[in-house]
């Protein structure tokens, strides 16, 4: 098969480049490499990869040296001639939408953003999906969306309608707009709302990254909700399997479905919204200790109130996605801590050694 995946010099992405590549499908990586966090890393990703920086800024696509069947292209999604013109040229079997403007607090302070790009960029890849009949549509999607819900574990079976942030609201938007498309143009489309993944080569705006650059620079660390709030913190290993789980799984009308109690995770079109957590609520200052246990140092902490946007808890109910297609994580937080930490210390080349665990 063929596979388009955005947002691929990000932080799922990369590791989903890396995963495919080892396969025989073809892969073709697309990202924007904006400046919402140090770029660098985004680069270095590529890097790792086999895309080389410099290759970027001379040619419009740029061939791994590390995996014969993957090659990158710079493109912003919002470009909507650019992207047509992709898909005409390579006709893609699945496109993976992982492209976003992420981060739930600043989406507060930049709105704009956010329309732009997760809600006009996702509209574009609705387009060409149904231009070109992709066989199966999956796209990033947020346990953000379950906002001001209160029954634990959250599930796909809940109503989502109480956002708390424009990021959740874009997300929301995104499950919307997919369900309309699936029902206009049977186009299969599967969301997966992810829940606080993490692990190496993250996003350094993430609260763990954050945490360990400022213990490894004596700063202090502002720890919300007074380090009370509980994350269903989800390894990025376990996130890429479940993603390559579903390739062949496209989604398939329901049935069952009825209008008279519509059921909000399928529909009687090609629709189907998953969770993709832990199924394991971490405390977060729990969560902090486990991290200062691998830098060796103490953290000097700043306890303050919750954030707005901020949920005081996520909590993934995981059945649905284990039965449909064998989704089950299994890295533990000490795994999971212990892989991050000993990435971090070699890439920003951090001395002090973390035992083995």
């Amino acid at each position: 098969m063929k596979i388009l995946v955005t947002g691929s010099a990000g932080f799922i992405g990369f590791h989903l480049v890396e995963a495919l590549a080892s396969t025989e499908n073809t892969i073709v990586g697309v990202d924007n490499i904006n400046k919402y966090y140090d770029s660098s890393l985004k680069y270095a990703r590529l890097e790792e990869s086999g895309i080389n920086k410099r290759d970027i800024e001379w040619y419009k696509e740029v061939k791994s040296s590390k995996y014969i069947n993957y090659k990158f292209i710079r493109l912003n999604l919002e470009d909507k001639a650019q992207l047509l013109a992709l898909c005409a040229r390579e006709q893609f079997d699945i496109i993976i939408h992982l492209a976003a403007q992420a981060g739930v607090r600043y989406s507060v302070e930049n709105p704009d953003i956010y329309v732009q790009s997760n809600v006009v960029g996702f509209l574009n890849i609705l387009e060409v999906s149904r231009y070109f009949k992709i066989k199966h549509l999956i796209y990033a999607s947020s346990s953000s969306v379950y906002g001001l819900n209160e029954k634990m574990p959250f599930s796909i079976n809940q109503n989502v309608d109480h956002p708390v942030s424009l990021y959740a609201a874009t997300k929301k938007a995104n499950e919307l707009m997919a369900h309309t498309y699936s029902h206009l143009y049977n186009l299969p489309t599967t969301g997966l709302r992810f829940f606080t993944v993490y692990g190496p080569w993250g996003r350094p705006d993430m609260a763990y990254f954050l945490f360990a650059d400022s213990i490894s620079k004596g700063k202090n660390i502002k720890v919300f909700n007074h380090g009370k709030m509980k994350r269903d913190f989800t390894y990025v290993d376990d996130v890429i399997k479940g993603i390559i789980n579903i390739l062949d799984c496209p989604a398939k009308p329901s049935f069952e479905w009825c209008g008279e109690k519509p059921e909000p995770s399928t529909s009687k079109a090609p629709y189907k919204i998953y969770n993709i957590g832990n199924n394991n609520p971490i405390e977060l200052i729990s969560f902090i200790k486990e991290i200062e246990k691998n830098m060796e140092e103490t953290a000097k902490m700043e306890m303050l109130d919750i954030q707005a946007g901020d949920l005081p808890e996520t909590w993934a109910d995981i059945d649905e996605s284990t039965n449909q297609f064998n989704y089950k994580p299994d890295t533990s937080i000490e795994t999971g801590i212990y892989n991050f930490i000993k990435w971090y210390k070699k890439y920003y080349k951090i001395e002090t050694v973390v035992e083995e665990f």
